[in-house]
């Protein structure tokens, strides 16, 4: 099935369910400039991606998943919906935030729907302790941050799949204006405001390589309805006893990011199950 038809699929079951919009507070009948609407295609192009990875999931197997940095939980409540109806796997829905607010709102949005299947907690992503083991970590515009907060958890968790779409990403742009190979583009501040997001994600992606996983870069959505389209899927190789974060130091080195991932790994023991050696840690 192509991509289009997919997505159309994704979008007209969860239009038809005017109790779940209407939980939510988005009103998708708005002209296509608008918040609700922007916000229902991201959703949309995330749930699509991550029905494409579930397709081959075992059979009779729970799949579980951290929504981190979740906010509204629109994500979470979208997928569970679409789960209910078009799959027969169980699933089990964490959602942690920062904001003791949004996280009561969840917990009565998920009450009023009868979703049993979810629990919100109030907690930094990367001190949530979830009582099932996680399959899938995944983020929706977790800002600066937040993100490299979420791809530390689900290498920690030692998660199947590490699915994030970045938001603002601000901490290696002031780093950027000298001192590196590429400065005669960096000077230029709109060139160095585009680069540091191209550099933040590749900085991203070159750490989960290293810590056994496979990565590739997708659009969830045309940059028509967000500039911050671009998602990072991760698959844990399986089997793989040697890590190498020869590419991540490279670019780390290059640039002189100091990149925050790191941070999350400073003395942290390595050596239990799924879990993973920096050699220049």
């Amino acid at each position: 099935m192509n991509c289009d038809k997919i997505k159309n699929n994704i979008a007209e079951e969860l239009k038809s369910s005017k109790e779940l919009l209407r939980a939510l507070s988005l009103d998708i009948e708005k002209s296509e400039d608008g918040r609700d609407f922007k916000k229902f295609n991201e959703v949309v192009g995330f749930c699509e991606q991550i029905l494409r990875v579930v397709e081959a999931w075992p059979q009779n197997k729970e799949i579980v998943f951290l929504d981190c940095s979740c906010g509204k939980s629109y994500l979470s409540f979208a997928l569970n919906y679409i789960f209910s109806k078009r799959f027969s796997a169980e699933t089990f829905f964490y959602g942690v935030d920062i904001n003791s607010v949004l996280i009561e709102r969840c917990n009565r949005i998920k009450d009023s729907l009868g979703f049993d299947n979810m629990q919100f907690v109030h907690a930094k992503i990367i001190e949530a302790l979830p009582e099932k083991p996680v399959d899938m970590v995944i983020a929706l515009h977790a800002c600066d941050t937040a993100t490299d907060e979420t791809i530390a958890k689900g290498i920690k968790l030692g998660a199947r799949y590490i699915m994030v779409v970045p938001c603002c990403e601000n901490q290696i742009r002031s780093s950027l204006k000298n001192g590196h190979p590429l400065v005669d583009l960096t000077v230029f501040g709109l060139l160095r405001y585009r680069f540091a997001d191209i550099l933040t994600d590749a900085l991203r992606s070159q750490f989960l390589m290293g810590a056994g996983y496979s990565v590739k870069l997708v659009e969830i959505a045309s940059p028509k309805c967000t500039p911050k389209n671009l998602m990072i899927v991760a698959r844990r190789k399986k089997g793989v006893k040697k890590f190498s974060m020869d590419g991540y130091n490279r670019l780390d080195e290059m640039f002189h990011t100091e990149f925050v991932l790191k941070d999350y790994f400073r003395g942290y023991d390595m050596n239990r199950e799924n879990y993973i050696h920096f050699e220049k840690f």
